[in-house]
């Protein structure tokens, strides 16, 4: 597939941004936009430094700092305004690992959105501490049984989607943030019966920088799955009461 786009979300990566963004460059036909959230460390004006020197980076300023949710729904309408078939999730902070880029877009001829995985056989995750690791494995096993899916890593945030895989997910009511919003997008793609895949990567701890993660991203997660599990329980119930089962959004992992 061609036309691609990784977009990458930033605030205050003034030291992550250029490696990644270099390392990215590597990778043929893949284009990047900079989403920043007026980063004041400076990000920003490095971003638009980077442009200038590379005609396939882009630049996307947001005026306010709104949440990792909005910042890549920004960079979707973005894409999608210009005719990108192929849109990539990933982080700024060197995390994610550019040369799986082709693996993971190559995996979009059969399916219409890749995940990025930790937690299949084959992914690894390196310098996370056991607090980390215990939060990230037993959100994500909460996830699966809470919903009903079979996807190992819902709240993973390398992932790349066919356009017309985020054009029949309605993201305009899409309101989450941090891991919420990595799974509410994953979960309207499941129940849309979109094609999901899941392929290994090396998750590498930042080097620089602090985690975004907080408390608060945590608690809107447990209440929006819970939330969204309850209620697709009770669709199921009623569907089957009239008998004519919802389709099933259980879809295994594939590698």
């Amino acid at each position: 597939m061609n036309r691609s786009l990784v977009v990458i979300p930033t605030y205050n990566e003034l030291d992550n941004l250029q490696p990644i963004v270099n390392r990215t460059l590597a990778v043929p036909g893949v284009d990047i936009l900079v989403v920043d959230d007026s980063s004041p460390d400076g990000t920003g004006f490095l971003a638009e430094q980077l442009a200038a020197q590379h005609p396939q980076v882009h630049v996307f300023h947001r005026a306010v700092k709104d949440g990792l949710g909005g910042a890549y729904l920004a960079g979707f309408a973005w894409a999608l305004a210009r005719g990108y078939e192929v849109i990539v999730e990933m982080d700024a902070d060197g995390s994610h690992h550019p040369e799986d880029l082709p693996r993971l877009i190559g995996l979009l001829d059969d399916h219409d959105l890749a995940l990025g995985s930790r937690w299949v056989p084959g992914g690894i995750v390196e310098n996370w501490p056991a607090h980390r690791l215990a939060l990230s494995r037993g959100g994500n096993l909460y996830t699966r049984l809470a919903l009903g899916i079979g996807v190992a890593d819902a709240t993973g945030g390398f992932r790349a989607f066919r356009s017309e895989a985020l054009r029949r997910i309605d993201l305009a009511d899409v309101a989450s943030q941090g891991y919420c919003f990595q799974v509410d997008l994953l979960w309207r793609a499941l129940q849309r019966g979109l094609r999901v895949v899941e392929t290994p990567i090396v998750f590498t701890e930042r080097v620089s920088g602090e985690s975004k993660m907080s408390g608060g991203i945590v608690s809107e997660s447990l209440k929006k799955v819970t939330m969204w599990g309850v209620r697709r329980r009770l669709q199921e119930l009623r569907a089957l009461l009239h008998g004519h089962p919802l389709p099933s959004v259980r879809v295994l992992s594939t590698r």
